[in-house]
């Protein structure tokens, strides 16, 4: 990280200069190729939804951060954190000041004990995926993803910083504002801070469902339909056995369908064999009326010829 001459600080640029220079250097770098992923805000308040709200509010819990943070705030309402990546263990942004700098943050991955502690805590509370990052969730589970310390954000002491400007500050406005972004781009891709963090959601889900409790069961079937999280936030999510449960009660119309069909076609054939049954009952009953009808005449004639045959004999 550069430094400022003690007898040497850039000159102001306006906001609205370094917006103009900031849609060049985006251009440019959209005409290069690479994607670009600006932080927009929309009004005054930076995050509004549960996650975006409370990794800020972690921020500005620690006193390490304070001095920086309300330039910071500036900075990214004014469109400042032009590209914004958010990666396992690191974070990455361009922001627009005198110059376009560079600002890469890297953040340990919870420790694994932590994690089981924080599953152990919430197991049983959390009813679904969908639920969980949507910020629909107990007070009590809020509490602890988000406890100072504890939860789920990170501390200074497990954040690395560093910017291109020239700022002494190891917090600069530049690293401020980037950190501001990360809180507003919670706001629609919460996963993104499980994914900081190194942890997988889904296992806090699995720790509802493997609770011992009557109440697991009656959670079991909200905990299924998670697979609604793909069109939500874009992400795939595997439960193991649960989403198996899942996907098996899903083709249940389809196949009920079926098995009408199949009931449809073997009652018009039960029926067409009816009705040949019938035919042939009807001409059986036909024949045996006419074979009937020939037994007397076949008698007759035959006690005819017998008493013609006695008249022949005695002349």
């Amino acid at each position: 990280m550069g430094r400022y001459n003690e007898s040497y600080w850039p000159p102001y640029v306006p906001v609205a200069e370094r917006r103009r220079r900031a849609a060049q250097k985006v251009a440019k770098m959209k005409k290069s190729g690479r994607r670009v992923c600006p932080v927009e805000i929309d009004g005054r308040k930076i995050a509004t939804t549960f996650w975006g709200e409370a990794w800020c509010k972690n921020l500005e819990a620690y006193s390490d951060f304070s001095n920086r943070l309300p330039r910071g705030r500036t900075y990214v309402r004014n469109g400042s954190v032009v590209d914004l990546r958010i990666e396992a263990g690191c974070i990455h942004a361009l922001v627009s000041g005198t110059d376009m700098y560079t600002v890469d943050i890297k953040i340990r991955p919870l420790p694994k004990k932590k994690w089981a502690q924080i599953k152990k805590q919430c197991a049983g509370q959390i009813d679904s995926l969908v639920e969980l990052l949507m910020g629909s969730i107990s007070k009590s589970v809020m509490e602890i993803v988000t406890r100072k310390g504890e939860g789920l954000f990170p501390s200074p002491r497990e954040i690395t910083l560093d910017c291109s400007c020239p700022d002494w500050a190891t917090m600069c406005k530049h690293v401020a504002a980037t950190l501001y972004g990360v809180g507003a781009r919670l706001d629609h891709q919460p996963e993104l801070l499980f994914t900081l963090r190194g942890v997988d959601p889904a296992e806090l889900v699995e720790a509802a469902v493997d609770q011992p409790t009557g109440a697991s069961k009656a959670r079991k079937s909200r905990v299924l339909a998670t697979d609604e999280l793909s069109s939500v936030f874009g992400v795939d999510i595997d439960l193991d056995g649960v989403s198996t449960d899942a996907s098996s009660t899903r083709p249940a119309p389809a196949k009920k369908t079926r098995r009408v069909a199949k009931t449809k076609t073997s009652t018009k054939k039960s029926a067409a064999k009816k009705t040949a049954a019938k035919k042939t009952a009807a001409e059986n009953k036909s024949t045996a009326k006419k074979v009937a009808a020939k037994k007397p005449a076949t008698k007759k004639t035959a006690a005819a010829k017998a008493t013609a045959k006695k008249s022949a004999q005695e002349i």
